[in-house]
């Protein structure tokens, strides 16, 4: 249904580094960028190594705002061991806990997800939810 998503951040440098480090963990890359410091216009593309971009995130310094409570993107692991590493990977570049990697088993037997914010303020969730 989706072609892909774009979030705008305040910092296109900080963004790009949280993301690299959180998607890389999940199989997701830097497709493309478009960084000219000090320019308007700045962004960045994640997607499948090889493919197009499904994530952009875009430099918006002035009136970057996240969606309020009920908006969150989340992003297909390969298996439950990426979830964790997505999460790491999160805190330890400027992300913020939004809920530990575990079993949800309110969402169905095997959903196994992890739940952050990004250095904006971003809900995020990076989820697998299969039987390994």
């Amino acid at each position: 249904m989706l072609h892909h998503a774009s979030l705008g951040v305040s910092d296109i440098e900080r963004s790009a580094a949280f993301y690299d480090a959180a998607l890389v963990a999940l199989g997701y890359i830097r497709v493309w960028d478009d960084i000219r410091p000090g320019q308007t216009g700045q962004a960045v593309g994640y997607g499948l190594p090889g493919g197009g971009d499904k994530l952009a995130i875009k430099h918006r310094p002035d009136d970057q705002r996240a969606p309020g409570p009920g908006f969150h993107l989340a992003f297909a692991a390969p298996n439950r061991q990426a979830v964790d590493r997505f999460h790491a990977a999160a805190i330890a570049h400027g992300g913020g806990d939004n809920g530990r990697p575990g079993l949800r088993s309110h969402y169905g037997e095997h959903y196994y997800a992890a739940f952050v914010m990004d250095p904006d303020g971003h809900a995020l969730e990076a989820v697998f939810n299969s039987a390994e």
